[in-house]
């Protein structure tokens, strides 16, 4: 039965959504306007993330570094389509004092104390390391530079929603040099595959990848390749980006370099980053109506264990249960026995379940004298009983079983709700139903995709297919691309 404070996500997705967050502990809102609060068991998940993927991003060669959370306003002037991509969202501080009233009533801003430039709140970092990239580069012995950051960002949401998009949020962003266009261009598609791969492996979620629109594209890239997740309510989630920028910021900031022949060259750059936004994919894509469920692999716990006794059996049920737990522990490592004495088990086993955790053994006293544990799994909520003697390997095998039944069924969403369409009244039909992918030709003329968001809050995802022949779904004109186009957070 579903957890009554559950809405059911046939009958609201979105309360549903932030009805798994609340009684998760996820999150919740701050007293800063559209910021949030990451609870202790959000940020464990969060923590295990970004363990895996930072493990990830170091096999590629990158050194993580911190650059300054305030960029000097006139950074951004000196490329003009990054500063129109971002003007709309940057929070700006202006002073650095505040004071006394005069009334003695209250904290005004000093205007004695204002800044002869005006900062920015980083709402991404490429101004202020490429800055610094300036002065780190001078010689070809100096590249490739592959930096990764990991840092907090403000972009000023008017709408927000925990984790898929707050003014402040969580990310990591990746900045590369090279000397030569042909490595540039390599590592953008070899980062964009690494998110495709941490998807899959890691988070279990299936996604599809491509090259985004002139629209879509990040402000100031020459190029910008995404990763786009499936949602069960047919929306998409834009998982990760990778951003070829060509020589645009290099020129922008004076990044040369003396090459082997002594020539002065300039370098070529590429970014790319995931967010939090991460979280809130992880968490539609598995969920239910009894609350969270989470892959194995990113889960804070792995298996919790509920004793279930009475006074006169407690110590012997206790002394059982932590046996197990020792013997879990040796290749298990997240593994949590629910001592609590002031809870009844069922609250336990509820408490468990809307916190996503892959594996519960209830153990109790007919269970020792059966010779074995119940275990539930949190994916299908089967129950099972399994003999003493076969616990740890059973419990590993079920592990494996869990995180690899959670990608098909992401898998199956993701290829359940892609439909090739090739009329522009199925097009409208299918984005004002069920929704999903639309696979689609198209022309590449903006005012076609302007006018298919318009009419139907649809956008372009990525590119599926390139040198293919077919109409353009709008306008009826040859187009040689296929796109994935579909309403989206």
């Amino acid at each position: 039965m579903a957890d009554k404070g559950i809405t059911s996500r046939t009958q609201d997705f979105s309360q549903w959504y932030l009805d798994i967050i609340e009684r998760a502990e996820l999150a919740e809102n701050s007293a800063v306007r559209g910021c949030m609060v990451i609870k202790p068991y959000g940020y464990a998940i969060w923590e295990n993330i970004q363990k895996e993927l930072d493990r990830r991003i170091k096999a590629s060669g990158h050194k993580n570094a911190y650059f300054p959370l305030l960029i000097p306003k006139s950074f951004f002037t000196k490329e003009a389509s990054h500063v129109k991509g971002f003007a709309k969202e940057c929070a700006v501080v202006t002073h650095y004092r505040l004071k006394e009233s005069p009334d003695g009533k209250g904290i005004v801003v000093d205007e004695d104390a204002k800044l002869e430039e005006e900062l920015i709140i980083r709402p991404t970092s490429e101004t202020i390391i490429y800055d610094t990239f300036s002065r780190w580069i001078t010689s070809w012995r100096d590249l490739p530079m592959k930096i990764n950051q990991w840092a907090n960002i403000m972009r000023w949401e008017k709408r927000t929603r925990p984790f898929l998009r707050t003014s402040e949020f969580l990310w990591q962003e990746g900045h590369t040099v090279y000397a030569t266009e042909e490595e540039n261009i390599k590592e953008v598609m070899d980062m964009l595959q690494m998110y495709v791969d941490f998807a899959r492996d890691t988070l279990a979620v299936e996604t599809y990848s491509g090259r985004k629109s002139e629209s879509e594209k990040f402000a100031g890239a020459v190029n910008t390749f995404g990763v786009e997740a499936m949602m069960p309510d047919g929306k998409s989630l834009q998982f990760g980006t990778s951003h070829d920028l060509g020589q645009n910021f290099a020129k922008a900031f004076d990044i040369k370099f003396a090459d082997k022949d002594g020539t002065v060259k300039t370098p070529y750059q590429n970014s790319w980053g995931v967010s939090t936004r991460m979280m809130g994919a992880l968490i539609m894509t598995h969920s239910d109506d009894n609350g969270l469920v989470l892959p194995p692999s990113v889960a804070p716990i792995k298996v919790v264990i509920v004793p279930i006794s009475k006074d006169e059996n407690r110590d012997t049920v206790m002394e059982y249960c932590n046996n197990i737990v020792e013997e879990l522990k040796t290749e298990i490592e997240e593994v949590e026995l629910d001592a609590r004495d002031f809870v009844s088990p069922g609250y336990k086993f509820n408490e468990w379940e809307k916190k996503g955790v892959p594996v519960r053994m209830e153990i109790g006293e007919r269970d020792i004298q059966n010779g074995g544990v119940t275990m539930v799994r949190r994916d299908t909520n089967e129950k099972m009983f399994v003999e003493r003697s076969q616990v740890l390997e059973y419990t590993k095998n079920l592990l494996n079983e869990i995180q690899n039944s959670l990608l098909n069924r992401s898998q199956s969403i993701i290829r359940n709700n892609t439909h090739a369409v090739e009329s522009y009244d199925g097009l409208k039909t299918m984005m004002k139903g069920e929704k999903g992918y639309a696979k689609v030709y198209w022309c590449g003329d903006p005012k076609c995709e302007e006018s298919i968001k318009a009419e139907t809050k649809a956008t372009t995802r990525c590119i599926a297919e390139e040198d293919v022949s077919g109409k353009c779904i709008y306008c009826g004109k040859d187009s040689k691309e296929a796109w994935y186009i579909a309403q989206s957070y």
